[in-house]
């Protein structure tokens, strides 16, 4: 089959040379066994690469089966893949079977393999290196065969280099690696690809296809398309419906146009450059409640050598309310609860309050009679505190609230789940 068949085939529209490339590795390799690394940003179309390939090889008729890794959830990946016992786990009420155990004999397609937990990575290596896994719960090895396509719009090795994916597993998937290039890097197949979109859209919505002119395609091909032929599509189709005029000019067209400024401002996290020692974002709530904690063990320890000490003169100043407060300012009220404050000014002598000058010392019933408090360090009711107290401060915007937390938006729409918290 030849190049051009390909293209009608899977709709795949353009003729520059990178994209000829890639498309020439999938057929070559195709006719093989081999596993595939795709590599492109997201919206190039990495998803079509990977059934031009089960297509065209000899698992065709076999099941084929694409599975997104950054959308299930860490706890449940494991299952999802290699399947479970009944009661390996809370609401494991049956048996079930992975995607390696069904999809036996055919291709399995996982995109976003950078998001893919390293517990995780390491059972996929294994199948991969003898083709065998073992469901979550049971002892018993299976033996499954099942192609393995990936793909991921990071670089997977300087994830490597960090710690964040198996170095090993990088390059058992890179046997063959395929880099679909960006939209940006094709500028020859943009008119082309807007051309076949508007004309799409106009028969869909009953209109007249929209026409540019020259300094309007001069303004699409030199857009840098972040979001590549998905954003070019939705461009396509928002000019289809909105826009009153069938003839685009430059100025029209930048209306529909993102300003280049977006995306740039995004809000980032204090210190992030010292965040790669973390392997995740619970491990960075941990040393923010440890800090803490240290924090109000050290404001324990001062109050109670001043009581412990009765030697010690105590200017009564430093006991009122405002000096009190300021003490406590450094710690905020919404993360630690102070329900039992150790002095407050109207348990005070009277003579402290009436002649702060003095010195004052404090007798064995003063000394004794104080109440320590613990607060709460439970790190699913921090980590949730932190959630909405994040949703409260950038008003429910969740990619705000996600990057001031240090997590992904994938990550904090999962915890809004699992915490049960309504938008803020």
């Amino acid at each position: 089959m030849d190049l051009q068949s390909i293209k009608n085939r899977f709709g795949i529209i353009g003729n520059s040379p990178s994209l000829n490339h890639a498309l020439n590795t999938a057929v070559q390799v195709s006719a093989t066994d081999l596993t595939v690394l795709i590599v492109g940003e997201s919206g190039v179309g990495k998803e079509v690469f990977s059934q031009i390939i089960h297509t065209l090889s000899a698992r065709k008729h076999n099941p084929f089966i694409a599975v997104n890794c950054g959308a299930i959830p860490e706890g449940t990946i494991d299952s999802e893949l290699f399947g479970h016992e009944k009661g390996s786990f809370t609401g494991a009420v049956e048996s079930r079977k992975g995607y390696f155990e069904t999809v036996n004999g055919g291709t399995i397609f996982l995109d976003e393999i950078g998001e893919m937990p390293l517990g995780t990575q390491a059972r996929l290596l294994r199948v991969l290196e003898t083709g065998e896994f073992i469901r979550v719960g049971s002892s018993k090895v299976q033996k499954t065969d099942v192609r393995v396509i990936a793909a991921t719009n990071r670089e997977l090795l300087e994830f490597a280099e960090k710690g964040k994916f198996r170095q090993d597993l990088y390059y058992r998937l890179s046997t063959v690696p395929i880099r679909v290039p960006s939209l940006r890097d094709r500028k020859e197949d943009i008119q082309l690809l807007f051309r076949k979109f508007v004309v799409d859209f106009s028969e869909r919505y009953k209109t007249t296809a929209v026409q540019l002119d020259e300094e309007a395609k001069n303004a699409l091909i030199n857009h840098p398309f972040p979001g590549n032929v998905r954003e070019l599509k939705n461009l396509a189709e928002q000019i289809s419906v909105l826009s009153n005029s069938r003839h685009i000019t430059a100025t029209q067209l930048r209306s529909f146009l993102p300003n280049k400024n977006q995306g740039t401002r995004m809000p980032i996290l204090a210190g992030a450059a010292t965040q790669g020692e973390f392997a995740n974002e619970r491990e960075i709530l941990y040393k923010l409640f440890f800090d803490m904690k240290k924090d109000v063990t050290e404001l324990k320890k001062m109050f109670l050598e001043i009581l412990q000490n009765p030697s010690m003169a105590v200017n009564a100043a430093s006991f009122t309310k405002e000096s009190l407060m300021n003490d406590f300012s450094r710690i905020d009220d919404q993360e630690i609860e102070i329900a039992h404050p150790i002095i407050q000014t109207q348990n005070l002598p009277t003579q402290i309050i009436s002649n702060p000058q003095q010195p004052y010392l404090l007798n064995d019933e003063a000394i004794h009679h104080h109440e320590e408090v613990e607060e709460n360090l439970n790190i699913m009711v921090k980590e949730k505190e932190l959630i909405i107290k994040a949703l409260k401060k950038h008003k429910s915007k969740r990619r705000d609230a996600s990057a001031d937390l240090g997590i992904s938006e994938r990550t904090l729409y999962r915890k809004l789940k699992e915490y049960d918290i309504d938008d803020l």
